[in-house]
């Protein structure tokens, strides 16, 4: 399995996955520099040194809410659909993973018992800011694989 999955489906991607077992060394950013959210893993020796700094304030316009979940414990299968609510494939996250689901529709299943931390750009408008649909049936649940 490798360590960093994009989730590509017809050309766009609905999602990083990575996976615990990266383990490359300095600062990785997995998401453009346009992106509206932004991932990076860091690994720094003892001693590192990153100066003190603030981040300036610069004006942000948000289309699109992009969420971060970092599994911490359990298991859980992420269902990917398209913005038309046609199921596409699963992943599977294990403890340690972490996932940013950046196009189309998602779906969750805890396989299991799970503790989590999820990430996403606010404020939060409140309950109306999602629209829920119906699952696809437990038969037509394909486990993908890494895609590019």
């Amino acid at each position: 399995m490798n360590s960093v999955e994009y989730c590509r489906f017809n050309g766009a991607l609905h999602a990083i996955i990575v996976r615990s077992s990266f383990n490359d060394p300095g600062i990785t950013f997995f998401t453009d520099p346009a992106s509206s959210q932004q991932l990076a893993a860091m690994s720094h020796p003892v001693g590192k040194i990153i100066a003190p700094h603030r981040h300036n304030k610069v004006p942000r316009e948000v289309h699109q809410v992009q969420e971060v979940l970092v599994i911490q414990e359990g298991k859980l299968q992420v269902d990917f659909y398209t913005e038309s609510e046609e199921y596409l494939e699963s992943r599977i996250l294990l403890a340690g993973d972490t996932i940013m689901l950046c196009h189309g529709a998602h779906g969750f299943r805890v396989l299991e018992p799970l503790k989590m931390i999820e990430i996403k750009q606010g404020p939060y408008p409140g309950e109306g800011q999602t629209t829920r649909f119906p699952e696809a049936p437990d038969s037509d649940i394909r486990i993908g694989g890494p895609t590019s």
